[in-house]
């Protein structure tokens, strides 16, 4: 049975290393699972005068593909200690009423990639109170934090053994997360 998984990466660096870890999610999922990688990067700030007139056709797609993905991973760098503008900005857009929201009963899984030690750990936690008020069902185990991302990633590529096998092992814990909700 095909499984759907919609990938959103905070980071809107062409070089990202979170949407690297969307790619190895891509190339590790099981067979039956598809990764699909959203574009946020022509989302405009939130502005309610602009929701107000209606969603913008960016918008509108980020929506449309939250709705209609089996789940959904959430790929975060980490900047002041929390999760990025552009991840806040595009779940402020996507869970707009009307209702219900896109992110209402969806199965999300957090990761992140980020220059410290601690490889997004405040981040996600930051994100993960975002998601508990939007009524996500979050993985919990394994947690994919990738500290000191520019010696993790060669060429946008995530060749470290340990660093994927639990990308590959968050991916199938959605997949089953998703299926005991359904």
């Amino acid at each position: 049975m095909a499984f759907s998984i919609l990938g959103i990466s905070g980071s809107l660096r062409a070089a990202s290393f979170n949407t690297g870890l969307l790619r190895a999610a891509q190339e590790l999922a099981p067979d039956g699972v598809t990764v699909e990688i959203a574009d946020i990067a022509d989302i405009p700030l939130y502005n309610d005068d602009v929701y107000q007139a209606g969603f913008p056709a960016a918008v509108e797609k980020l929506r449309q593909q939250v709705a209609a993905a089996d789940a959904v991973i959430l790929a975060t760098p980490e900047y002041n200690f929390s999760f990025s503008g552009p991840m806040k900005n595009a779940i402020d857009w996507v869970s707009r009423p009307p209702t219900p929201q896109a992110f209402d009963e969806k199965p999300v899984a957090i990761m992140g990639a980020s220059a410290g030690r601690l490889g997004t750990a405040r981040a996600q936690y930051h994100l993960r109170q975002v998601l508990v008020f939007l009524n996500a069902h979050v993985v919990n185990k394994p947690e994919v934090m990738v500290g000191g991302a520019s010696g993790a990633f060669t060429d946008g590529r995530l060749p470290d053994e340990k660093a994927r096998d639990l990308v590959r092992q968050q991916v199938e814990a959605l997949r089953k997360l998703a299926q005991k909700l359904a």
